[in-house]
């Protein structure tokens, strides 16, 4: 096998029952973990996942795997484990990610979302998940990575103690509506979902990327859906899923300014995210996600229920930025 692949591999896949398959090394995304196409005579495949120690840890994915599993979620099979070399072999969901296969069959797009949708009316209805809640702290500290991050690049002197008490004044009430909460994936959008059942648009959907779930908002995965980093989703699209979300939900009626708050949120904490990806890990390609994201983050903010957080806007962040969508490109 090749040397880029991680120590001990073949050793761990013989003691799997897969010695002597080939390993095919797949695009890496935003984190220390790197993905492996293992393949067989007889075309059996499986993925490999190298979650590296110290710097990754198997261990959360494993732990929140199995209980969306219990729940009857479509998480892959663990098929073997090695902890200690951050090494696990999984179920391979195969190629169609949900984002590409749009992208070459954009006729299915409303039914593959509202297929992607009953997932997470699906997680509604089960037990919260024996995670970490999303507490305030939580949401202060990612939403303080836009004014640790992108405000200094863009050369930008800001109220960061103002910041962090708009954000506490438009978290209250959200924080209040979100208990007993549901599991939050964190990660829910197009690139970690795969559609097992491409030929039949809104069929099986596999999940893939959950292991920092927390307890939280119901609203949370909706708004990382339907506000994409990755991919357009278009405000009609968008208006169109959220209906059908709410026709199927005991949502409430303050269910829409509380996806708009933690819309706000998210998008701030990936400007934030985006721009020190570039910065502390050499990764300029999140540069270009930024304008999506802006845009999305702007909406957000015409929400009443922002009026704290876009007054601070308004005071610390330029006309001259935000009509460049906090493009640093530029």
């Amino acid at each position: 096998m090749s040397a880029q692949l991680p120590d001990g591999i073949d050793s761990f896949l013989a003691a799997a029952g897969w010695g002597g398959a080939d390993a095919e090394p797949l695009p890496g995304d935003a984190s220390f973990r790197r993905y492996f196409r293992i393949r067989r005579a007889g075309r059996a495949t499986a993925m490999l996942m190298h979650a590296p120690p110290p710097h990754e840890d198997p261990g959360p994915f494993l732990h929140v795997g199995g209980w969306l599993l219990e729940q009857g979620m479509r998480a892959p099979a663990i098929l073997a484990t090695d902890l200690e070399s951050g090494l696990v072999l999984i179920e391979d969901f195969g190629h169609n990610r949900m984002r590409d296969w749009l992208d070459w069959n954009p006729a299915d797009e409303e039914a593959t979302y509202r297929a992607a949708i009953d997932t997470l009316l699906a997680l509604r209805r089960s037990p919260p998940g024996p995670f970490p809640p999303y507490d305030e702290p939580t949401y202060l500290r990612e939403a303080a990575l836009f004014f640790q991050w992108f405000c200094p690049v863009a050369g930008l002197e800001v109220d960061e103690e103002g910041f962090l008490a708009a954000w506490s004044e438009a978290l209250g009430p959200v924080l209040m509506r979100q208990y007993p909460g549901v599991c939050v994936l964190r990660d829910y959008h197009a690139e970690n979902i795969m559609l097992l059942e491409p030929e039949r648009a809104g069929g099986a959907q596999g999940i893939i990327d959950f292991q920092d779930a927390l307890v939280g908002h119901p609203a949370y995965d909706l708004v990382s859906l339907l506000q994409d980093a990755r991919r357009d989703v278009s405000p009609q699209l968008e208006q169109a899923m959220l209906a059908y979300y709410l026709a199927h939900a005991d949502a409430g009626e303050e269910f829409l300014a509380d996806y708009a708050v933690l819309g706000a949120q998210r998008n701030a904490k990936i400007v934030g995210i985006f721009t020190r990806l570039w910065r502390r890990d050499s990764k300029p390609r999140y540069l270009s996600l930024i304008p999506r994201v802006w845009d999305a983050l702007e909406r957000d903010l015409a929400h009443p229920a922002l009026a704290p957080v876009a007054r601070w806007f308004d005071a610390n962040v330029p006309a001259d930025w935000r009509a460049r969508r906090g493009d640093l490109t530029q």
